[in-house]
């Protein structure tokens, strides 16, 4: 039934719940079921230190950017990055982080925020983060995940990680326990509706294998006892720019726009363990909707809600 037969069939009366079940019949009718969530968030962390981990904060900022592409704002967005290499003396492109060795993209430019950087990034405050354990007095509301039970996050780490823990600055490391306990607590606060975890590390697939939390998928680079590889290197740079699994995502997710009907069962249809080196994995036995009906933006990009206004019998249409 079309919007307009609707409101006949109510006698031109146009409410919220017609205008909601004609959207509803659309987006069934497409075979997408789209997520009820308000606003989306990112959570975007390079975890390690030192100039040869160059490629950890370009695979971080290039998720930035794509996030922002797709619609995030930046005060939706928490980028936290263990170090700065764009001023290391070593850069020969000195305030430049590059992603390829083409260097056609400067991912390091004046557009991006920084919320935590250097030694502000160590694992005590990435779980206050998620879970708003912090003082509101003294921190800053542009440095707070502030969700809600109506939040989808899309939350990304890269750095250098191993059987069920991720290095954090190579001075301390989080547990995939600690990730679990944290995404629990966030549910029994009612801070997500949904959550998209993404690690690019060392047999990061043992990252989210304790997680218990519904709603829930985990995606990781590779599997137990697995290395997770770098893409290629600058030779100007000196080191690798890219990691192998973040590359083919972004290679996947350049093709996505807003308003795409592109799903998650697209992206991880697209790996291919001959490309990435490893097998990389995904969890969804904690998630109620079938990945071939999630569309990507609900994750990567941000909801843009539609309010309808409603009118009493009265009122005059013509004013």
């Amino acid at each position: 039934m079309s919007l307009i037969a609707l409101c006949v069939a109510q006698g031109d009366q146009i409410d919220q719940q017609i205008v909601q079940q004609y959207v509803d019949d659309q987006r069934a009718s497409r075979g997408v079921l789209e997520s009820k969530h308000t606003n989306n968030w990112a959570v975007l962390v390079s975890t390690s230190r030192f100039w040869f981990n160059y490629r950890h904060l370009a695979n971080a900022l290039s998720m930035y950017r794509t996030v922002k592409r797709l619609g995030i704002p930046d005060s939706q967005i928490i980028l936290m990055l263990a170090d700065d290499v764009a001023c290391n003396p070593r850069n020969a492109f000195p305030g430049t982080v590059y992603n390829n060795a083409n260097r056609a993209l400067d991912l390091y430019s004046n557009n991006i925020e920084v919320d935590y950087r250097g030694y502000e990034v160590t694992v005590d405050t990435f779980l206050r983060v998620l879970t708003d354990k912090v003082d509101p007095a003294l921190t800053p509301r542009s440095k707070r995940l502030m969700t809600d039970q109506n939040s989808n996050i899309f939350i990304y780490l890269t750095g250098h990680g191993g059987n069920e823990f991720l290095k954090f600055q190579d001075a301390e490391e989080i547990s995939a326990f600690d990730i679990a306990d944290a995404f629990a607590q966030m549910w029994e606060t009612k801070r997500y509706k949904e959550i998209l975890f993404m690690i690019d590390t060392c047999q990061a697939n043992t990252m989210y294998s304790k997680i218990y939390s519904p709603n829930v998928i985990g995606v990781g680079s590779s599997e137990l006892d697995e290395s997770s590889y770098s893409h290629h290197a600058d030779s100007d740079v000196g080191v690798a720019v890219i990691d192998r699994f973040t590359y083919y995502n972004l290679e996947f997710l350049e093709k996505v726009e807003k308003g795409s009907k592109l799903t998650l069962q697209d992206l991880f249809d697209s790996y291919d363990p001959k490309e990435i080196h490893s097998h990389a994995g995904v969890r969804t036995d904690l998630y109620h909707r079938n990945l071939s009906q999630v569309l990507i933006t609900d994750f990567f990009g941000n909801v843009q809600p539609v309010e309808v206004d409603t009118f009493d019998d009265d009122d005059d249409y013509d004013k």
